[in-house]
């Protein structure tokens, strides 16, 4: 590709497309869902092709799934995984999930490598443009496309082009360098180690963690008789690049969980460590970060991964709907006013877990003990916490007098014609009215369900799963409004 620009453009000669950079799960989802819409995307990727098992994540929570759910992967997705329906910390502190109102009021266990691996093959399958051994070298944007300027596996230059360019590289993001953002924040715990070991004794719940203000760790299963192991002590406070042997492994998960299951075989160890940090904005002009490259956080509630994914679905529907012309570029700036609250919320949650995990003074062990006993017994307070962790407390925005489903998380609503997740799998809105109620003009952009009660409010639901506008028995008129306003107007 060596001095070749690769331009996607349309009749005019206007550039077209989307550049994502980074293959990790929000950079796939983000690409599937754009070609799936009929947009062209060049898949940019540092590392050879290949899915790698050294991924931190393990944990998919519910609004996650739910996600996956609306694009048919989640039920393939859970036969690759457990579900987790409840589990405990700190000895005393108990989440229980099986209440929770979704379809999949779990947590699934799964290695982040098999989330990877459905969504590159819906990626594959929908079209994208798989560009791998090439790293981002630089990026200029101007009124009509970005420029991004790259380098292959053998130190060739190239260059892409594209209407918008889209940063889904990580912690230490090419593309939010390239566009001169800050990334402030500060390294929260360090010299945190990893492994993957088999165990002689099998831990008693799917996931096993605990923390006693001097050391903490997990362990979760693959699946193929190998655990990751995630740990912390006191007072090894160790660069990354420090060696790591399996007796150090060993020590931090007996002092954080009372015995070490019989550890042994470790296949593969590192350190690392945990910062948290978020840019200021998630939009300059043509360029948008997503996941990693606009947010990172301490791992625990493993709110990682899923953040990144529901910025993924928030993001490629407003990209679709501005290259296909439905909507001005001006819905991008709706991506920065509802992402960008979240993880903010994330980084307080996360590093409010992982402040409690490394608890060591009477005052804060006697805070934690509070907290605990909160959590535990006052359901509001633990309801309110779960609907953080799994994502499905959050709600965006309304504007002054919406109806008060504005701006929610629409749960799986039963139709006529099946279930709501089901129907939001053509990428489009839909419109959830009674009987009688039809949009035939706009099929490449919504569907209309129906009830299966006989429900009057007509619900007007994005394609990433939340409530554009809903009305008590509106009038005809009043439907079409919030269709122009929300999809376009309609095509003769």
């Amino acid at each position: 590709m060596a001095g070749k620009t690769r331009t996607p453009a349309s009749g005019d000669g206007t550039a077209t497309g989307v550049i994502v950079v980074g293959a990790g799960p929000t950079g796939l989802l983000l690409s599937g869902d754009l070609a799936t819409a009929g947009v062209p995307v060049t898949l940019v990727e540092k590392r050879p092709h290949r899915i790698s098992n050294l991924s931190r994540a393990f944990g998919v929570h519910a609004r996650t799934l739910e996600q996956l759910d609306a694009r048919g992967l989640a039920d393939e997705l859970h036969a690759r995984g457990q579900a987790l329906s409840e589990f405990r910390l700190f000895n005393r502190l108990s989440i229980r999930l099986s209440r929770i109102p979704s379809r999949f009021n779990h947590i699934l266990v799964v290695p982040q490598y098999e989330v990877e691996r459905v969504l590159e093959r819906r990626a594959a399958e929908a079209g994208v443009r798989f560009v791998y051994d090439t790293e981002v070298t630089g990026l200029a944007q101007d009124a009509d496309g970005v420029t991004v300027q790259v380098r292959g596996a053998g130190g060739e230059p190239g260059q892409l082009r594209a209407a918008y360019a889209v940063g889904a590289d990580g912690l230490h993001s090419a593309v939010r360098r390239a566009i001169g953002l800050p990334f402030p924040g500060r390294s929260v715990i360090r010299s945190l180690v990893l492994a993957d070991v088999l165990l002689d004794e099998k831990p008693e719940g799917v996931l096993t963690a605990n923390a006693v203000g001097d050391a903490f760790a997990f362990l979760a299963p693959f699946g193929d008789g190998y655990y990751r192991v995630i740990g912390w002590r006191r007072g090894r406070d160790l660069p990354d690049t420090a060696p790591i042997d399996l007796d150090e492994v060993r020590e931090t998960v007996r002092l954080a969980l009372g015995r070490d299951y019989g550890m042994r075989d470790a296949r593969w160890m590192s350190r690392f460590h945990s910062d948290e940090r978020q840019a200021p904005v998630y939009r300059v002009g043509r360029v948008l970060l997503a996941g990693d490259a606009a947010h990172v956080h301490s791992p625990a509630g493993g709110q990682g991964l899923n953040t990144g994914l529901q910025d993924a679905a928030n993001l490629s529907w407003k990209l679709a709907a501005v290259l296909r012309g439905h909507a001005g570029p001006e819905l991008l700036d709706t991506y920065q006013s509802e992402r960008h609250p979240v993880g903010r919320a994330v980084l307080r949650s996360s590093g409010g877990l992982i402040r409690m995990a490394m608890a060591r003074r009477p005052w804060t062990l006697a805070l934690r003990a509070v907290l605990v006993a909160l959590l535990n017994h006052v359901g509001p307070v633990q309801r309110r916490a779960i609907g953080q962790i799994t994502g499905l407390g959050y709600r965006y925005a309304a504007p002054r007098g919406a109806h008060p489903l504005t701006g929610r998380r629409a749960p799986d609503i039963a139709l006529t014609t099946g279930r709501l997740y089901e129907a939001l799998r053509g990428g489009r809105f839909v419109l959830i009215a009674p009987d009688g109620v039809e949009a035939h003009s706009r099929k490449d952009r919504l569907t209309v369900e129906h009830w299966a009660s006989g429900r009057r409010t007509v619900v007007l639901v994005r394609p990433d799963g939340y409530i554009a506008w809903a009305a008590e028995a509106p009038d005809a008129d009043r439907i079409e409004e919030a269709l122009v306003s929300w999809t376009g107007p309609s095509r003769p």
